[in-house]
């Protein structure tokens, strides 16, 4: 596996891969953060309530700064909390008509995953690089 990425680094490029892995990032994050405040919103009954709404998108919230600073290691433990909501939206799927939404929320949250580790990588071997 090792052999195989540093292969696709050579071939591509580190700029351009860190580039790609941060637009992945960015798109899978706010498509999932859309996800989840209309999933926060549709489990409302009769009287809106926040608190469900802020439990779900607070943790992706608090990831920001590290997505808009760049940093590597902020990266990586998105990346792990993207593995939440794939949990989520998996036993999401499972429920009597919420299977679409449920496999949507995995896939983006999977993505955020790939991208996360990804840009994780990509970027530390870059400012390793650069010095």
């Amino acid at each position: 596996m090792r052999q195989w990425l540093e292969g696709i680094e050579e071939r591509h490029g580190l700029d351009k891969l860190t580039k790609q892995a941060r637009q992945l990032v960015i798109v899978s994050f706010v498509l999932l953060l859309l996800l989840v405040i209309y999933r926060g919103f549709f489990i409302q009954d009769d009287a809106f309530n926040w608190r469900p709404v802020v439990a779900f998108v607070l943790p992706l919230v608090l990831f920001l700064p590290s997505i808009i600073g760049q940093r590597a290691r902020g990266h990586a433990w998105l990346a792990f909390v993207s593995l939440l909501y794939f949990t989520q939206g998996v036993m999401l799927a499972t429920l009597p008509g919420q299977g679409m939404r449920g496999v949507l929320e995995a896939l983006v949250s999977l993505a955020l995953f790939t991208g996360c580790m990804c840009y994780a990588r990509f970027r530390s071997r870059q400012q390793r690089l650069n010095g």
